[in-house]
């Protein structure tokens, strides 16, 4: 479904991934560890096309399609789906208005209408109760003001109205309190399917205690140099990073 070969990633004139391999099939959640520094949120960027984020090498692909040929836009319509670190804030457009936009921006790229605003606000508002976010909030300029659970809570808004084929959570545990972090991966548990993707990235164990993987993959200097099942978050909690950074 999702697969990842090889792949070199340059910032500036620093390379950062160097060689890396990952494959995600349908169905599976994936939860990638490592240090500051490793390279988790440039491999976030990479695959989603954000700019400044030159790949020299190697392919990504989603269900066959060639991922690194296609624009950020593309991407998305395509099915990926990229929640981000640090949430940006965009001054005078509403979340709501976000959110239709982008929705029927997606469905016009695969060749449907737009969706009617009366089932528009009935999918967000049900969607929206799930995450107890209030309609004042959806009214409100897209993250201005907004909590750091607020933002992530929006986040998982956004997955589930657009429904994507393959997720990328990007430290999606930052900045959550306890109440918010179970929250928030339990509306991410509840996308989880036979037709759907994930991939986790984090730096603490606690996140997984709530989204649990089907795989870890821990990421040093740009590669991954040790995979394994759930276990492998643990051994890194009780162990830390120094010996795989050792053999990076």
């Amino acid at each position: 479904m999702f697969e990842v070969n090889d792949l070199y990633v340059r910032v500036g004139e620093a390379e950062i991934i160097k060689g890396l391999t990952l494959a995600v099939p349908a169905g599976e959640t994936h939860a990638i560890m490592g240090p500051n520094g490793s390279g988790k949120s440039t491999l976030a960027y990479a695959l989603a096309g954000r700019g400044g984020y030159e790949v020299t090498a190697g392919a990504a692909r989603l269900d066959g399609a060639d991922l690194l040929a296609l624009t950020p836009e593309a991407r998305a319509a395509k099915g990926l789906f990229l929640s981000f670190q640090y949430p940006v804030e965009i001054p005078g457009l509403s979340a709501i208005a976000f959110l239709k936009a982008a929705l029927n921006a997606q469905r016009k790229a695969r060749g449907l209408e737009p969706m009617p605003a009366p089932a528009l606000l009935k999918l967000m508002r049900e969607k929206a109760q799930a995450l107890n976010i209030n309609e004042d909030m959806l009214k409100r300029p897209l993250n201005v003001g907004f909590s750091g659970g607020e933002k992530k809570r929006f986040e998982a808004l956004q997955m589930a109205v657009l429904q994507p084929r393959f997720a990328i959570l990007d430290e999606t545990d930052s900045g959550l309190d306890i109440d918010a972090l179970k929250l928030v991966a339990e509306n991410v548990n509840a996308l989880r399917s036979p037709a759907r993707g994930m991939l986790v990235i984090t730096h603490y164990q606690r996140l997984l205690d709530y989204i649990k993987p089907d795989r870890v993959h821990v990421l040093a200097r740009g590669q991954i140099v040790k995979s394994g099942g759930p276990e492998l978050a643990l051994e890194l909690e009780r162990e830390g990073y120094d010996k795989y950074l050792r053999a990076a």
